[in-house]
């Protein structure tokens, strides 16, 4: 069953009507953590889950989010597959994810391509960012997530802050150094940890039965050999959308250059967070990729 939906009509009106309050899912013992927010069995959130669990993909950060948190709709985009706002905490999908672009129920998961799927997942990251965010009582969030949070105000402060850009996409060698605004640097982590999220889940679908063996699909050497290709090309990089009105008459988006992409802390800690893996899993994933990354000389060097 797809996750119903109106179009142009909240999620979170939707689901009051199917669940009045936040309930919990049944889950294996131990593996109800502070911060999980599910819904009622049958309910359109619920039934997502579900689906990406029978697929094997990761459901540990989609738990976080609460069922009325976000609001999501369909639109005929033009520009891109999906947006998230958070202002609103407002999810917006194309009409091709939707059962046969009609715009009132989700496509199920099975049926997407796995770029479809990876999309999804890329901006459903974007909701679990907002609402961690947004968060005042950290005992609700838990210690995890926590830590999470708190290495993400530390890169935006030192890695997202002054950063180098490709002002010509189709040029990576050309770069510039750009000092961002608060705005532009949150939004250039989070588009750069969303793009390893929607990577990763993309990666796992590619290699079907190759990552089925007993073990997640990141502790298999065919992913990591993946993660080696996509750090060694550059894949794994963010963008943000500059507030300057002038630049945004030149473009909508200006990409962090291959310098400045994710880094192996970034990617052990999202690991760690999100997909559940442990310590050393995450530390064998992250050895495959370069070790340090070269800022500019005015950036505030992270802590290693």
């Amino acid at each position: 069953m797809g996750l119903t939906l109106v179009r142009r009509v909240r999620l979170r009106l939707l689901l009051a009507v199917m669940c009045a309050g936040l309930c919990v899912w049944p889950v294996p013992v131990g593996a109800v953590e502070p911060g999980a927010h599910v819904g009622t069995p049958n309910s359109p959130w619920h039934d997502l889950i579900i689906q990406a669990e029978a697929l094997g993909l990761p459901t540990k950060f989609l738990r976080v989010i609460p069922p009325d948190f976000l609001t999501l709709e369909f639109e005929d985009l033009h520009m891109f597959a999906a947006e998230y706002h958070p202002q609103e905490h407002r999810m917006l999908l194309n009409l091709a994810l939707s059962f046969n672009g009609a715009g009132g129920t989700l496509k199920p998961l099975a049926k997407m391509t796995h770029r479809e799927v990876s999309t999804l997942f890329h901006e459903f990251f974007h909701a679990y960012i907002d609402y961690i965010g947004s968060q005042l009582d950290g005992q609700v969030l838990g210690p995890e997530i926590l830590r999470l949070r708190t290495f993400a105000e530390e890169q935006q402060r030192c890695w997202y802050q002054v950063v180098t850009i490709t002002p010509v996409v189709q040029r990576k060698g050309a770069t510039e150094i750009r000092f961002l605004t608060e705005r532009e640097g949150w939004e250039a982590l989070n588009e750069s940890w969303a793009v390893f999220v929607g990577w990763a889940i993309w990666s796992q679908l590619e290699l079907g039965g190759a990552a089925k063996q007993g073990r997640p699909a990141y502790a298999t050497e065919q992913w990591r050999q993946r993660l080696r290709k996509a750090d060694q090309d550059g894949d794994l990089i963010g963008y943000y959308e500059p507030e300057d009105q002038a630049e945004r008459q030149v473009t909508r988006k200006r990409y962090l250059a291959p310098s400045h992409r994710l880094t192996p802390q970034e990617l052990r800690v999202l690991l760690e967070v999100l997909f559940g893996a442990s310590r050393g899993q995450a530390q064998r994933a992250s050895s495959v990729m370069e070790q340090h990354r070269s800022a500019p000389k005015e950036a505030m060097p992270c802590r290693s």
